[in-house]
């Protein structure tokens, strides 16, 4: 568990309360924590759902692993602790833009089933939704993919400590979804995606 060295803090309640934010916006926020290999699909399929979502009239917004770690987590690497802080600091944010009304889709790689459970837990604790969307394309079809050309780069050695090669990683227990690219379109993922947030309620 991350240790908090801030001293002599307090938390501020605001004016504005959850329920009054959703009348403003006419929607309830949620994260959707789309996770899987590298190349599964998480990203195209996360900003097609925005797309769709803002074409709607709702606002959606995609926090992408390699975006975040362009500014908030550039100073993190991929070791298992750098790792565990990265999907920390994003779980935070995630929750922040849940709590102010935002459809909040990540799309991360976050390897291991603990830091995952521990974002779902964060959310349980404000009383907000989350959805851990697992995109279980096979392996085989992500590095046939290969869009960065990293599994290609890891199977030479050229790069250690890569998920799914020489890192492992955690498959979902429990996901409320899981989709295959191999099979479905990030179209196809969109409409059942909605259709899951419109059964919630969400929507």
């Amino acid at each position: 568990m991350t240790e908090n060295k801030a001293t002599n803090i307090t938390w501020h309640e605001g004016h504005v309360g959850r329920e009054e934010r959703a009348r403003v916006l006419k929607q309830k926020g949620a994260t959707l924590w789309f996770t899987g290999l590298s190349g599964s699909g998480k990203s195209t399929m996360a900003y097609t759902l925005e797309h769709a979502l803002v074409q709607r009239g709702r606002l959606a917004y995609v926090l992408d692993g390699d975006n975040i770690r362009h500014g908030l987590n550039k100073n993190l690497g991929f070791s298992a602790a750098d790792r565990e802080e990265n999907i920390r600091r994003i779980g935070e944010v995630a929750r922040l833009f849940a709590d102010c009304g935002v459809l909040t889709m990540t799309s991360f790689i976050s390897p291991y089933r603990a830091d995952r459970d521990k974002v779902r837990a964060l959310h349980v604790e404000g009383n907000l939704p989350f959805i851990e969307v697992f995109v279980n394309t096979p392996i085989e079809t992500c590095e046939q993919r290969d869009p960065k050309g990293l599994y290609k780069k890891a199977r030479a050695g050229q790069l250690k400590g890569f998920t799914g090669i020489d890192d492992p990683y955690e498959e979902p227990l429990h996901p409320e979804l899981t989709l295959d690219a191999t099979h479905t379109s990030p179209q196809q993922a969109t409409v059942l995606l909605i259709e899951y947030l419109e059964k919630q309620g969400i929507l």
